[in-house]
């Protein structure tokens, strides 16, 4: 049987702290998946519904967008896997009743936790201009009332379609098509707040803001780098694909603020020997101060140059543009300073350069604790330039690795999810639809709050997601959300966007990707993108939580009807229909999904060209790779503060909190910690256990205050402390963002500590 949903938020003021652990899944992960899946799904559907996890003829996981091999494993998911699996098959329900018995002021008042506890959401819901709770209404009328407010806005920038990472293929690419028919590139997303970084940098360097890699080049590569990463709490089943490399003879080196036990050892639930002895997987630690990435990198590419035959002159001289300025910049690399940006020593720097010089095929994995700072674009850059250096793109075993976090994030993006699209992807979409899709430039996340607040934005539809809890400055987002006129929420489960509306408000209630899909033409799939541009199906196999939900293509063009009318020749009620008709138009649009239905309904899927990767072809501006030579930045933070990163517990995804635990961090029944290093914390005067309020400083002079937070010693890196978001995304200033890409700097707050 599964479990009722917990009747009141459970109190998070005193969690428990223990010593951090030093290896990652095992029994311990197993016990808990099976437990959480029992609360949400009762034992008879956690067994129907797990092992359709990332099967070729099952659905893909709604967690994060790490790839299978063509080899898939019975239980071929993780625990994280596992918990957002039964998140969504759950069987609570949240009714018009629960609606009636909770106002939205009591809304506002809850957790994240509790709100998504409640279960799925099974009709639509609507809150009047004055109403005070939500109400049911049907679908003809919710579509009636976002056209009324859409056809009254003076200019159709003036709407706002926000998208996030776990919207299919096929949904995402109506979306698009929507909005340019109904005339804005108003198309903000996730990726807007995380991986933006590596886009603009890629983009830049090797003309292609995706990955390069496959999981056979990781298996195959001799050196892995993993740069501001926990891929055992956010991608653990990286782990697996870092055990296989291993195994192989690959060396890994970890460069984050933090130890995490993933990286230490990992205890492969799938085999015996792993369960119970495990594989070390790092074999050099370098805990680096926050934001000193970019100073690592750069002396590392001086002492790599320095190092006499150690470049690939040939790669180089034929396939690179820029190394004369690149090299002039790396010499002017200092030790000294490079030791105060990074805190690292120089053994250790000098035993990272051994180990680069040693590797033929070299990868390096990154994520948001590249990503989120001022300098992001820069560091990434100088990541690139390493691999230049020595041939490592084009080549097996060897490539850049950014790690999306959610499912289908980057599918979203191929499928036009943007704000500054190319000029030949809206030629190609007016080519084919008869449209003339508007040219400027939209706004991204930042921007888009920016418009709300200023009055020239006053309708969010936001495409799934947690638009509120996701974004920074939370005082500043939450009243540019209420001067909105209409917000929309596409959603399967409530969270802190439901609570914080526009003057009306809509929840539309939609299948997961747990769910079977039937439309007028039978059962439908839908399709995304892994991490590594594969692309492959996705079937749920669960009755829809509620025969009053639609699916998101289905919200897409009904919407559509509803707003464009008899004026748009769009066939939308055809798309609706069947979704092989969607993916007929994105074959002709967008290159690489030549011959898309028959070539997606091969088991496992296909695999997306990349010029750089598949042909050491780079399609940049000088129509080569490009050296990039950014003055080196690093975070210079004032006597008596420190450098707090925003980062997730081990029972979070996103913003969604499955439990108040942190496992792995030894942090049990709160959230509402801060983790500081103990010498920090001596000459701060913060004893552990105490309780203290976090205060970010920033240029505007605008108090940011996060109240009531435990103090936790903890060893990160000096001048450097840690907490979990979405709790302080209070703390970070709306335009303190990333140059270039525009993504909050979640990882570089500076921050006093006052007593609570």
């Amino acid at each position: 049987m599964a479990s009722k949903p917990p009747a009141g938020d459970p109190v998070q003021d005193a969690p428990q702290v223990a010593p951090p652990k030093q290896a990652a899944a095992g029994l311990a992960a197993i016990g808990h998946t099976l437990r959480i899946a029992q609360q949400q799904m009762g034992v008879a559907r956690t067994a129907r519904t797990l092992l359709k996890v990332n099967q070729k003829d099952g659905f893909d996981c709604p967690g994060c967008a790490w790839p299978e091999g063509d080899k898939r494993h019975t239980a071929e998911f993780c625990e994280n896997g596992a918990k957002a699996v039964a998140e969504e098959a759950t069987l609570r329900r949240v009714t018009p009743e629960f609606f009636a018995a909770h106002p939205l002021a009591d809304l506002a008042d809850r957790s994240g936790y509790w709100l998504g506890q409640q279960g799925r959401i099974t009709e639509p819901m609507y809150l009047p201009e004055g109403g005070d709770r939500y109400e049911a209404i049907s679908w003809e009328r919710a579509f009636a009332v976002i056209a009324e407010e859409l056809t009254a806005l003076a200019s159709p920038d003036e709407a706002l379609f926000y998208t996030s990472g776990r919207t299919s293929n096929e949904a995402a690419f109506l979306f698009q098509l929507f909005a340019r028919e109904f005339g804005t590139n108003n198309l903000p997303d996730c990726s807007n707040m995380c991986h933006e970084s590596s886009g603009s940098a890629l983009n830049e360097t090797i003309g292609i803001g995706k990955g390069s890699v496959s999981l056979e080049d990781l298996h195959q590569a001799d050196l892995i780098i993993v740069a501001g990463q926990n891929p055992g709490t956010n991608h653990p089943r990286m782990l697996s694909a870092l055990e296989q490399a291993k195994s192989a003879g690959a060396k890994i080196i970890s460069v984050n603020p933090l130890p995490e036990a993933g990286m230490e050892r990992f205890k492969n639930p799938q085999t015996p020997l792993g369960m119970l002895r495990g594989t070390a997987l790092n074999d050099l630690f370098l805990q680096i101060r926050i934001g000193g990435d970019q100073a690592l990198f750069r002396l590392l590419n001086k002492l790599v140059i320095e190092a006499g035959g150690a470049t690939d002159e040939a790669f180089i001289r034929e396939h690179t543009h820029g190394y004369e300025e690149f090299a002039a910049a790396a010499e002017e690399a200092d030790w000294a300073q490079t030791l105060t940006a990074t805190g690292l020593t120089r053994p250790e720097i000098e035993q990272a350069l051994a180990m680069v010089l040693a590797s033929e095929r070299t990868i390096v994995c990154w994520a948001m604790g590249l990503t989120q700072h001022k300098h992001a674009v820069a560091t990434i850059r100088e990541v690139v330039n390493l691999l230049l250096l020595r041939g490592n793109i084009g080549r097996p075993g060897a490539g850049v690795c950014p790690v999306r976090g959610h499912s289908n994030v980057q599918g979203d993006r191929t499928m036009g999810i943007f704000e500054r699209p190319a000029p030949a992807f809206l030629d190609a979409l007016d080519r084919e639809f008869g449209i003339t899709s508007p040219r400027g430039h939209g706004f991204d996340v930042v921007r888009s709050i920016e418009a709300l607040r200023d009055g020239k934005a006053k309708v969010l539809f936001a495409m799934g997601g947690n638009f509120v809890g996701a974004t920074p400055d939370t005082e500043v987002t939450e009243a540019a959300i209420r001067r909105a006129s209409l917000t929309v929420h596409v959603s399967t489960k409530l969270n802190r966007s439901h609570a914080v509306t526009g003057r009306r408000a809509l929840i539309l209630p939609t299948l997961g990707r747990t769910d079977k899909d039937v439309q007028a033409s039978g059962k439908q799939f839908v399709t995304v993108e892994d991490s590594m541009g594969m692309v492959h199906s996705s079937r749920g196999n669960l009755a829809p939580a509620s025969p009053h939900l639609l699916s998101e293509p289905a919200i897409v063009a009904r919407m559509a009807r509803a707003v464009l009318g008899a004026a748009s020749a769009t066939p939308w009620e055809d798309f609706e229909r069947d979704y092989a008709s969607i993916r007929d138009r994105i074959a002709r649009v967008i290159p690489g999904f030549e011959d898309f239905n028959a070539r997606v309904a091969r088991p496992g899927g296909f695999r997306l060209p990349h010029a750089p990767r598949d042909e050491r072809r780079f399609p940049t501006a000088t129509g080569k790779a490009n050296f990039t030579a950014a003055p080196v930045e690093y975070p210079k933070v004032p006597e008596g503060r420190l450098l707090l990163q925003t980062l997730r517990s081990h029972d979070q995804y996103n913003t969604t909190i499955y439990g108040l635990d942190d496992r792995y961090r030894g942090i049990t029944g709160g959230r509402r910690v801060v983790m500081v290093n103990p010498d920090d914390a001596t000459e701060l005067g913060l004893a552990d256990g105490s309780y203290t309020d976090l205060v970010s400083e920033w240029k505007d002079g605008v108090e940011r205050r996060a109240p009531g937070f435990r103090v936790v010693h903890y060893p990160t890196a000096r001048g450097c402390a840690a907490a979990y978001y979405p709790e302080t995304n209070v703390l970070v200033p709306l335009d303190s963002t990333a140059d270039t890409s525009n993504t909050p700097a979640s990882k570089s707050v500076v921050v006093r500590f006052e007593p609570a």
